[in-house]
């Protein structure tokens, strides 16, 4: 007797549900995606426990006729294609016929619909593949499609899912992303009777993006357009000023499918060339048109990736495009600025073109009076419980080396434009690559070390400073030879043992803000933080629900640089949002690498005599001072034998030069 049989359709169905139905963010993309396919003005989602109770979808589209609901839940029964030919020029979200019967398969399904013109509709109730009930209904056109009991036939499955809050997180980001990719589609999303999101669907792209990260990053973003022989690119893209910790801010469609292309993405980036910081990405927004001949969807079960003809062109566009759009964008002042600005009135113009280009520059005031000081004047303690213990405890540990030599750049014109904003008060329109800082000149330059003798001393050598290479390396000398020592690789190990510490040091000693600083979020990352509030208290960050999205931070850990409170706190945040799996010892440590690596000197900085000796005193007193946090050395060594070598004072073989030439002494 054969081996060989035939799996029943309800089996086939549930293996076919293991590739496509991973967790219900699985279900609410198939569904709405069917939505858009019926040609949808409207499409609702109601969710309840994060889809693990019930995921139910709404839409006003075409309907189904009532002779073909049965025949919609049969494996590869579909309307979208007929033969081989179209399986080539797809330009429909789904082809295949599965979602609807992998569904039915793991779930209790019932759909009402209706189509136009027609007296009545049909309902269908579907539990685990079979057939319950089939009979007319009363419904308006459309399609209104219940799911529950999800897994209740599979329960190996439920282990896989993860918790409420990153199960609602997927729910969301497969909302947003689909409301990206059609604006002229009105969504909504409700869950558990509160809603999360809505979308006007006037095929306003901008407004959906406001919608989703917030007004503010949706007045920053940039209109492109761009187009060949073969692509059409569009979309919106954020200024170099509004970036995110990790890629996934960014939002690639073709022909309004939601795709995932490392080499597309990779064309984003590429587009802003040098004017984003290291490791920094945008917000972005782009969707390609392009012949369905060009690109196949048929290579991934969620059809996530998708194969691209003229790969390589169509990213050289797409970095073109970016690249010749924020080209024309100069919110930003060069160095030499005397041009911008030689009387009042020239003054007076360029402050109002730039409150009108970004009114991010004048949201946080800056003063040259130390935050102690204006805190004490406007009558609040600005340390919760004891100041005075607080600074003796911070000035156990030297604080990290800032360099910062940008103010001697500034021409007597732009120190005048500084001061009127100063006193207007009002943040300078001149932004350095580091956070804002008070204009006091940093005491930490003078710096004051320590005479410890540990025993990273007793390994690390005595440095005798000799000068500096490119802006970029020191040279200095010791009595066994040369050292070259990358300079932001030693202020990243001299700050990341700084910070390492403070970040552990969780006291109850608080500084109060002037004014409490108010986050928004978009409902993915307000989720995450949501979860993870006990992290965020345990470094020194005790955020409060402030509104939907929304919350805010009354008081900072003490150990925040002055002038950096603000950014400090939002960066810490923003890398517990990229890293949500972290354990609190683990956020401390990254973190702490994070924050060494941004306050760090970088390349092409000149230090002066002065501070150079200062960063070469302060590393032998660190634990390592031979790697930085990232494991990359801080200095090199040449012996005197190898300079010896290198300018062959002698050979490397058995014969001495003398004996070769002649008696000069070398």
């Amino acid at each position: 007797m054969g081996k060989i049989h035939e799996l029943d359709n309800i089996l086939a169905d549930q293996i076919a549900a293991g590739e496509v139905i991973e967790r219900p963010a699985s279900i609410v993309k198939e569904l709405v995606e069917n939505s858009l396919d019926a040609h949808s003005h409207r499409v609702d989602i109601i969710v309840e426990n994060s889809g693990l109770d019930s995921v139910r979808v709404i839409d006003d589209g075409d309907g189904i006729a009532a002779e073909d609901v049965k025949l919609a839940f049969h494996r590869h029964a579909t309307s979208k294609i007929n033969s081989r030919h179209d399986l080539f020029k797809v330009q429909t979200m789904g082809f295949r016929g599965e979602a609807l019967p992998s569904i039915a398969s793991v779930a209790d399904v019932t759909l009402t619909t209706a189509q136009a013109g027609q007296e009545e509709g049909a309902m269908i109730h579907l539990r685990g593949g079979k057939e319950l009930a089939m009979k007319p209904a009363g419904a308006r056109q459309g399609t209104d499609i219940k799911v529950t009991d999800l897994f209740f036939n599979t329960p190996a499955r439920l282990k896989y899912l993860k918790s409420p809050q990153t199960e609602l997180a997927r729910i969301t980001d497969i909302i947003n992303r689909l409301a990206l990719a059609n604006p002229a589609v009105a969504f909504s999303f409700t869950h558990n009777g509160r809603e999360l999101f809505r979308s006007a669907g006037n095929n306003n792209l901008q407004q959906v993006v406001a919608a989703i990260y917030g007004v503010q990053a949706g007045r920053k973003m940039l209109e492109v357009k761009g187009e060949d022989n073969d692509f059409k690119i569009s979309g919106f893209v954020s200024l170099p000023e509004l970036t995110r910790a990790s890629r996934q801010y960014i939002t690639i469609t073709i022909n309004h499918r939601y795709v995932r292309n490392f080499e597309l993405t990779k064309a984003i980036i590429q587009g802003y060339e040098s004017k984003l910081m290291v490791g920094r990405y945008p917000l972005a927004v782009i969707n390609i048109d392009l012949d369905p001949v060009l690109v196949d969807v048929n290579v991934h079960p969620a059809k996530r990736e998708v194969r691209l003809s003229k790969e390589q062109q169509l990213t050289k566009l797409i970095s073109k495009v970016i690249r010749k759009r924020i080209a024309v964008e100069n919110l930003i002042p060069n160095v030499d600025a005397d041009q911008f600005m030689p009387n009042d009135d020239e003054i007076a113009d360029l402050d109002r073109r730039l409150k009108e280009a970004s009114p991010a520059y004048h949201a946080n005031p800056i003063s040259t009076v130390p935050v102690q000081e204006q805190v004490a004047a406007n009558g609040v303690s600005p340390v919760a419980d004891n100041p005075a213990k607080a600074d003796a405890h911070d000035s156990e540990i030297p604080a990290p080396i800032v360099i910062h030599d940008v103010n001697d750049l500034r021409t007597p014109a732009m120190q005048k434009f500084d001061e009127r904003y100063q006193n207007e008060g009002t943040v300078t329109p001149f932004p350095t690559s580091t956070p804002p800082m008070s204009t006091k000149k940093p005491e930490n330059i003078e710096l004051d070390v320590h005479d410890k003798t540990d025993q990273s001393q007793n390994r690390f050598p005595e440095l005798q400073y000799i000068g500096q290479l490119q802006g970029t390396f020191l040279l200095a000398q010791a009595g066994d030879g040369l050292y070259i020592i990358d300079q932001h690789a030693a202020q990243e190990r001299i700050n990341y043992e700084y910070y390492r510490q403070k970040i552990g040091e969780v006291s109850p000693s608080q500084q109060n803000f002037l004014v409490p600083l108010v986050l928004n979020y978009s409902t993915v990352d307000a989720l995450t933080i949501t979860q993870h509030l006990d992290t965020l208290a345990a470094v020194g960050l005790n955020l409060e629900s402030f509104g939907q999205n929304s919350f805010i931070l009354r008081s900072h850990p003490t150990w925040f640089k002055e002038g950096q409170e603000e950014d400090t706190a939002k960066e810490m945040i923003d890398w517990l949002i990229k890293n949500g799996k972290l354990t609190v010892k683990e956020f401390r440590m990254r973190t702490a690498i994070m924050m060494s690596c941004k306050r760090a000197i970088k390349a092409n900085h000149h230090l002066d005599e002065r501070e150079a000796k200062a960063l070469l005193k302060r590393l032998p007193q660190c634990e390592n001072p031979f790697n930085c946090p990232h494991g990359r050395p801080v200095t090199v060594h040449f012996d005197d034998q190898d300079l010896e070598k290198m300018f062959k004072r002698i050979q490397d073989s058995h014969t001495p030069y003398a004996d070769d030439f002649d008696d000069h002494e070398f």
